[in-house]
């Protein structure tokens, strides 16, 4: 499916409820998996979240997780300590091209019996279940947080728990945060000291309800809505003061782009305001790497430079994020410059009406560049791609005013 964007008004107002973060929601599933009872509320309803749900009922001898990255990394944990299972554990073409060698090898160094059925350090791999003792595990700390929070999310089933001594400088912090207070608000017992993460054996952990908080991510496309329009309120719902999540950074970024955010009563209200802009927007996002696509496109469509930085997981995502993002913008009009871990974007808004946007099976490509018809309309190729995260991000474009065309 291909949608034609446009607005006729440049003017969005109205009020939207975002799903549950995904990240939250796919860590809550697996802790209800290993310890029956919990309950959860406001769960995501992604594509990737309903993959982890499903796969986490099923006895089937083969799990094909599609697309779901999260879900692959969680999952390759979870069933290496579940005793007597044996399963194949693949994915999408895509999925079979991200590397998993880093955390098979440290699960094997645990214990678990895990061979790759293809190409040796990638899905799909076979995972006979195996009692796990626990124990210290040593892995390099500039690797996506998923292969650590996968092996933390399993350490309290584990009879020694589990212990990580990291070395190097740790990126994606808040998402190792994001598990360990998952953890704690279950009762059971961590550390983060230094580069030394611990998390204690808990059998009978504290069943309380856990409630998801909305997605910031989701909520990125709307701080980049307000940023690009010429008049916009937007509200959103429900989100916390004391976020676990690291996109929450989108307050402080957006505030220098003229976006006023207030929170109150768990509604996050976004305000334009039309305030001199930076020539060159700089930040690090090395602990928020998924809101750079959101970023770029806002700069641009606002004609101010970005240099951002701390990209180097973005390679290894759906798509190689950075040269899908290079690609468009250099098709839209933009000067772009790419490194590893980089992106720099020249200041300037040259635009090319009615380009045509392919999204790299990446639902953040899709997401990121929407706003931008606020200023030249635009077209999103396989559009139907925004279900991995936000199933109902077009028809809540639509309620604040944009014209889309589904062909």
């Amino acid at each position: 499916m291909t949608v034609s964007l446009s607005h006729p008004t440049a003017k969005c107002n109205g009020k939207l409820r975002i799903t549950g973060s995904k990240s939250e929601t796919n860590r809550l599933l697996l802790l209800q998996a290993l310890f029956s009872g919990l309950t959860i509320e406001n769960t995501s309803e992604s594509d990737d979240s309903k993959v982890m749900r499903t796969a986490l009922q099923s006895n089937a001898e083969v799990i094909d997780v599609h697309h779901a990255g999260t879900a692959m990394r969680f999952l390759t944990a979870y069933f290496a300590r579940l005793e007597g299972r044996e399963v194949v554990l693949t994915g999408s073409q895509r999925m079979q091209e991200r590397p998993i060698k880093i955390l098979v090898e440290a699960l094997r160094s645990l214990g678990a019996s895990i061979t790759y059925e293809k190409e040796a350090g990638y899905p799909p791999l076979k995972i006979t279940g195996k009692k796990l003792a626990g124990g210290t595990v040593t892995l390099p700390a500039d690797i996506s947080s998923q292969y650590i929070s996968a092996l933390l999310l399993i350490g309290p089933a584990l009879e020694q728990g589990v212990q990580f001594d990291l070395v190097g400088k740790i990126t994606s912090i808040p998402y190792i945060n994001m598990t360990l207070a998952l953890l704690n608000n279950l009762g059971i017992q961590t550390e983060f000291k230094g580069q030394s993460i611990r998390v204690e054996p808990q059998k009978n952990p504290k069943l309380t309800p856990q409630i998801v908080e909305s997605d910031w991510s989701s909520a990125s496309y709307f701080f980049s809505i307000v940023a690009l329009a010429e008049e916009s309120e937007i509200q959103l719902t429900s989100y916390k003061e004391d976020s676990l999540q690291g996109d929450r950074v989108l307050r402080e970024i957006y505030r220098e782009l003229g976006v006023h955010s207030t929170l109150t009563d768990q509604t996050l209200t976004l305000r334009k305001e039309h305030v001199q802009l930076p020539d060159i927007l700089e930040w690090d996002l090395s602990t928020a790497p998924d809101i750079a696509q959101t970023i770029a496109v806002s700069c641009y469509g606002l004609g101010i430079g970005c240099v951002l930085t701390g990209l180097h997981t973005l390679k290894i995502k759906e798509t190689d994020r950075l040269q899908a993002l290079y690609n468009e913008l250099t098709k839209l009009g933009a000067q772009v410059k790419i490194t590893e871990n980089s992106l720099e974007l020249a200041a300037g808004f040259r635009p090319v009406d009615h380009c045509s946007i392919p999204t790299y099976n990446d639902h953040r490509m899709a997401m990121a560049f929407a706003p931008l018809a606020l200023k030249v309309p635009l077209r999103i190729e396989n559009a139907e791609v925004v279900s991995k995260s936000y199933p109902t991000f077009w028809e809540d474009l639509a309620q604040i005013n944009f014209a889309i065309n589904h062909r």
